[in-house]
């Protein structure tokens, strides 16, 4: 293979044999193919695009660079859900093990946060001793046990995305719905979970700013899971303000303990046993209301959270001490004016959030735990001048809660009428 014969190729918009685009991706991970030449395929890429074909040939050459797992000696049906990233996003500690609760093997190889998205690993993180950095073998062991397990991607799994993806973040080409797709996809194959189901986010707080752009990839996605072989679903889920009240580790883990005991939380609840129920519906051949009636009744069995609690305690965690951790420090952000609350700024809460340390904008940065935002209203509550509308929580960066709650304040839209209510759920596609 001569790689400059496939730049020229791509620069014309011509397509590329699946031999040539897994030769390429081998030829990277080996080294024999320099960041310069793989920097180049991938700005073709984001020029050019790729074909269904090109795109499903890519995935699978990155799937096969490192570790495919394999879940056969599983009696029950895995499954496995992704989402996009957005604001808030604790859904993933509450749909996987109340999937495990319903009858699924749920193994699921997450992330870390970067800029305004958090990671799961990094919430599950502020439990004490929690470890989500198991080895293969060990998260294989847990996911036997109890049926879920949560850990970042080791090194093992897609070293090809790994290192492709840390050009693309450096060379401007993210932003390419093939490419993006290769990436997620690629990772969630090599896991090995026979159902698959996507939470693509769509709105100012997401990465796909557009309604348009999330179906695309939304769809892409379905269809390189379902040509691999995969049952697959995905969602495109608004990400225009917050998820739920809490936006922060520590705050997060607490808010999905609430809802994993059968508490309700506006918006959090509704979609983590829509997203439940499609794995179940899809991983075990019954019907969407059948599994959100499954779903419900977990919740409110506790069958759901004592999944939870014991994937925690074999991964080390101690819910106690979490229980226990110190108080942060609080600053409030309250009601300039009467009137109904029109929007909330997922973004800027974001921001705030990121500054008081629940993020990191570098993968150096070491993140507090305690830090994060608190929201007392939702879109279309109403009210008065001076009532509370968000409390900020600091412990290493508290000199920096003035400046945050500035910020947040600028979050806040408030109106004379009451908005009318937005629909969560946007598209699904399966």
């Amino acid at each position: 293979m001569i790689v400059k014969h496939l730049l020229d190729a791509k620069r014309e918009g011509q397509e590329l044999a699946a031999d040539d685009i897994r030769a390429l991706i081998a030829g990277y991970v080996k080294g024999e193919v320099p960041d310069y030449q793989m920097a180049a395929f991938a700005m073709g890429v984001c020029c050019r695009g790729m074909t269904t074909a090109e795109t499903f040939a890519l995935t699978d050459a990155m799937r096969l660079s490192g570790r495919c797992l394999s879940w056969e000696s599983c009696t029950q049906p895995t499954a496995d859900k992704h989402s996009t990233g957005g604001v808030g996003d604790k859904l993933s500690m509450i749909i996987q093990p109340l999937a495990a609760a319903c009858g699924l093997a749920v193994p699921s190889l997450t992330g870390r946060g970067l800029g305004h998205t958090g990671g799961t690993a990094d919430k599950l993180e502020s439990i004490p001793g929690y470890n989500a950095s198991l080895s293969l073998d060990d998260f294989q062991q847990v996911v036997a046990k109890c049926g879920v397990s949560m850990t970042v991607q080791t090194p093992e799994i897609c070293p090809a995305d790994k290192k492709l993806y840390a050009l693309r973040d450096v060379t401007g080409t993210v932003a390419s719905i093939p490419l993006i797709v290769a990436s997620i996809l690629s990772k969630k194959l090599a896991e090995g979970a026979q159902t698959i189901v996507f939470d693509v986010k769509c709105g100012r707080g997401a990465f796909m700013r557009t309604r348009e752009d999330a179906v695309a990839l939304a769809t892409a996605l379905v269809s390189g899971a379902k040509a691999a072989g995969r049952k697959s679903a995905a969602l495109v889920t608004r990400m225009d303000y917050p998820l739920g009240w809490k936006v922060g580790n520590a705050l997060e883990i607490a808010e999905s303990i609430d809802v994993l005991k059968g508490r309700e939380v506006p918006v959090v609840t509704e979609l983590s046993v829509e997203f439940a129920a499609q794995m179940v519906s899809l991983a075990m051949n019954t019907t969407l209301d059948a599994a959100r009636t499954e779903c419900r009744a977990r919740l409110a069995d506790g069958s759901a959270y004592a999944r939870f609690a014991e994937m925690v305690r074999l991964q080390g965690g101690d819910l106690a001490a979490f229980s226990a951790l110190p108080a942060a420090k609080v600053r409030e952000v309250k009601a300039p004016s009467d009137g109904f609350i029109a929007d909330i700024d997922a973004l800027v809460v974001a921001d705030a959030a990121l500054r008081l340390g629940a993020g990191r904008t570098c993968l150096t940065d070491v993140i507090d735990p305690l830090a994060g935002v608190e929201l007392c209203v939702q879109p279309g509550a109403a009210v008065k001048c001076g009532d509370v509308l968000a409390r900020l929580h600091a412990d290493t960066r508290a000199d920096c809660l003035d400046e945050a709650s500035k910020i947040v304040s600028t979050a806040f839209s408030i109106a004379s009428n009451c908005p009318e209510k937005q629909p969560l759920i946007l598209e699904r596609i399966v």
